[in-house]
């Protein structure tokens, strides 16, 4: 992973591994090329992958957050409602 990688933003990373993926597919790349290509696109994917973790983590805290808070409103109330 480059230093640039780290910089990358989603959306810029997403963007720049669709051009890649469209270059190996219209072909006509040497061999060296196309190993380059597909190089940086493992590290492009990397790149996005860490972002959609980091936003899943995130908000698996922000609804685990929510929760609590709910458990702690009014728990009482609700699980008698349920029960009725």
């Amino acid at each position: 992973m480059t230093e640039t990688d780290t910089s990358l933003g989603y959306e810029q990373a997403r963007d720049e591994l669709i051009e890649v993926v469209r270059k190996l597919e219209a072909g006509g790349t040497s061999l060296e090329d196309s190993l380059a290509l597909w190089e940086r696109g493992e590290e492009l994917a990397q790149v996005c992958r860490r972002w959609l973790e980091g936003a899943r983590a995130r908000l698996d805290s922000a609804l685990a957050a929510r929760e609590a808070g709910a458990d702690g409103a009014g728990a009482g109330g609700e699980s008698e409602g349920r029960d009725a």
